[in-house]
């Protein structure tokens, strides 16, 4: 009987193109596609990428598995037109109506006295209330009424709202009133999300529960109606696979799974990329790497320590980023893990301006997919694809090896109009917006390394995205890196990911308690329980029980502190306090041997592989043929003149070269700088600085 020939799918959206990569079960080859985006039905791309892929088999193979990550939750919350949020109820404890807006201390912005604070996701007609008690242990006050019951029930039907939010106080102690509430809820509106926060944030601090709660809750009908349309879409063109959803947190879900909790969605699209250098670092036998993904919209970078990527427990959803720091206060806390990546508006897509003082700047707006950048020939924006195109750096003619045209021509008309209200030359006007679009960039390295107490001189650079390789170099040497590594299609790097990473379920348990007070045999206990729950979910999924995995944490403090660090499970009486001492020191350089060390949280995360993946044996892409009558030699503008620089193919590479050199391929082009060199090896493409300014 003939092997049955199926497919690994990893479709990522992106703002201006959506990549896919895909693995061929019977050869191990990788195959790799690149279409532009579809901002406003984005399931549509996904759709259109898998029938370019498939249309190139003469038979159509399966699709075992599709992974996907979305920008969806993101989009709806920062107000994308044809994403409109829902109106959805809050329930919470009597009196406790307003926490929701009251929030924080946190101003977005400190000596703004008409500063304006995110606006409220549910409106405070819809915060309706109960009367019950629970106290932080978890002991019942006073119970939940019947009456009230009955008449929050007969609330929620008049106002017909789309989802409910329920967030009662010390519910994570004790969830017996949100259990009972759920039930009531689900019978008396029968088919309508209901979020319970002791399910989907069960830690104290309770607007960041409700805030939690609440975002997850608005999401939920979008996120299900967004993965229905898709789904649809599939089956329509007889497209009939397993549907899996990139996590915030790096971790891989089950399209069924993940309806109930949208909010872990919010940072899906910039994880994939991560998980990707992390993989790449392991088959190199490197543990020390940065992340560096530049696309057409944002770029984004991360830290790759002792081969794990670095994971935060919180993030404000739809908040404003300066210089690559998140703004406090300025978006909705959500308490989900999330690769912890610092995101900068700075993509191919970006567009440059004059001030109103006539000083150049460039974004933070992005001319995207449509109309994209000037030279794509359907818009006079002048951005900082179309300063690559002026200077040289990209091909003048075409790109996707010949399958998306390029107007130099538009490029040079559009900087141009900037270069005369400036009174400089054309092209000095380009390397005006390259230096400052390198200075955003540059800045988010430093705030993953150098606030963080790395020195980026220890550090890899893993370059990738559409763009991310044509600006490699110069973030290098402002960091003092000395290598710097461009994967196989680093373009489609973020897609590849998609494949690399595992289903992820991960189960949080509040305990609150002085480390020398906890029963370990209990622990073990709460511990195992946790393990079997997990695993049962990722078998339900469709995980290999086999390659299962199992992580124990907790997340602990000195008492009094206001703030967590996560430390490794140890069963011994004083080793969990010895373990938080010691990660006290290696993060804030100290540690205090005689304070109590306080449990806050205990944390268990499952991962495992879906199926056996094959081994790779070759690539198949597009390849760059160049066009006839294309040089081999282009002028390059550097340092103020033009220098003829050598372009290679990336698939005809010599074993090493100096810069400065340009490398083409299909899915993104390589700028090696002067005092640089390159040298392939396999499918790694490797430059290493000369000397050190």
């Amino acid at each position: 009987m003939p092997e049955r020939r199926t497919l690994r799918v990893g479709i990522d959206v992106g703002g201006t193109f959506t990549d896919l990569a895909a693995t061929e079960s019977w050869s191990g080859r990788s195959v790799a596609r690149k279409i532009a985006s579809t901002p406003h039905a984005p399931h549509r791309a996904v759709v259109d990428a898998l029938i370019t892929l498939l249309a190139g088999y003469p038979s159509a193979p399966a699709i075992e598995f599709l992974a996907h990550s979305t920008t969806i939750a993101t989009n709806a919350l920062l107000g994308q037109l044809g994403l409109e949020l829902p109106r959805i109820a809050l329930v919470t404890t009597d009196g406790f109506r307003d926490v929701i807006e009251i929030g924080r201390q946190n101003r977005s912005e400190i000596y703004n006295l008409f500063v304006e604070r995110p606006r409220p996701l549910v409106a405070r007609e819809d915060r309706l209330t109960v009367r019950e008690r629970v106290d932080y242990r978890g002991n019942v006050l006073l119970a939940l009424e019947d009456e009230s019951v009955a008449a929050l029930c007969g609330q929620l039907r008049e106002r017909g709202v789309a989802a409910v939010a329920i967030c009662l106080l010390h519910s994570y102690a004790n969830d017996c009133h949100e259990r009972r509430l759920s039930e009531a809820i689900a019978t008396a509106l029968p088919g309508t999300p209901i979020t319970c926060s002791s399910q989907i944030d069960p830690q104290y601090r309770e607007y960041e529960r409700a805030s939690t709660t609440v975002v997850n809750a608005v999401l939920a009908p979008i996120v299900e109606r967004y993965l229905t349309q898709l789904v649809a879409e599939l089956r329509e063109a007889k497209i009939d696979a397993s549907l899996f959803v990139m996590r915030s947190d790096g971790g891989m879900t089950a399209a069924e799974h993940v309806a109930t909790r949208p909010a872990a969605l919010v940072e899906s699209g910039p994880a994939s990329g991560a998980i990707a250098a992390a993989a790449l670092g392991e088959r190199v036998g490197l543990h020390r790497l940065l992340s560096f993904d530049m696309g057409g919209t944002t770029a984004k970078a991360g830290t790759i320590l002792d081969g794990i990527v670095q994971i935060a427990g919180e993030f404000e959803a739809a908040g404003r980023t300066h210089s690559g720091r998140a703004v406090k206060g300025s978006g909705y806390p959500v308490r989900f893990p999330f690769v912890d990546l610092a995101e900068v508006s700075a993509g191919g897509g970006t567009i440059a301006w004059i001030d109103d003082a006539g000083a150049l700047r460039v974004g933070p707006l992005s001319a995207g997919a449509d109309p994209g950048p000037a030279c794509y020939g359907r818009a006079d924006w002048a951005t900082v694809t179309d300063a690559n195109v002026v200077l040289g750096r990209l091909n003048p003619k075409h790109l996707l090896g010949g399958a998306f045209p390029i107007d130099a021509s538009q490029a040079r008309n559009a900087l141009d109009a900037l270069a005369q209200r400036l009174g400089t030359s054309l092209e000095s006007t380009a390397a005006g917006i390259v230096t400052l679009i390198d200075a955003a960039m540059s800045k988010a390295l430093r705030i993953v390394t150098v606030e963080r107490g790395l020195d980026p001189r220890d550090f890899t650079l893993v370059a990738f995205g559409g763009s991310g390789p044509l600006h490699a170099c110069a973030l290098a040497e402002e960091l003092g890196i000395a290598r710097i590594f461009v994967p196989q299609q680093p373009g489609l790097f973020s897609a590849r990911g998609l494949l690399d990473a595992r289903l992820t379920v991960s189960e949080l348990r509040s305990v609150l308690r002085d480390a020398g007070e906890l029963n370990f045999e209990a622990e073990e206990r709460a511990f195992a329980g946790s393990e079997n729950r997990a695993l049962g979910s990722l078998i339900a999924q469709g995980a290999a029980r086999e390659t299962a995995v199992f992580t124990r944490q907790y997340e602990a403090r000195y008492r009094g502190q206001s703030f967590e660090l996560a430390v490794p499970y140890d069963p011994a009486r004083d080793g969990v306090a010895q373990r938080f001492h010691d990660v006290h020191r290696a993060r804030y350089g100290y540690a205090v041997a005689k304070e109590i060390v306080e449990i806050v949280n205990a944390r268990l995360t499952a991962s495992a592989r879906v199926a056996r993946q094959p081994a790779e044996a070759s690539t198949e892409i597009p390849r760059t043929a160049p066009v006839q009558g294309d040089p081999a030699i282009r002028p390059i503008w550097i340092d103020g003149k033009y220098a003829d620089v050598p372009v290679f193919q990336r698939d005809a590479l010599p074993a090493r070269a100096d810069g400065p050199a340009i490398v083409e391929a299909y899915d993104s082009t390589v700028y090696v700088a002067p005092d640089w060199s390159l040298a392939s090896d396999g499918d790694l493409l490797v430059l290493q600085r000369q000397t050190m300014r």
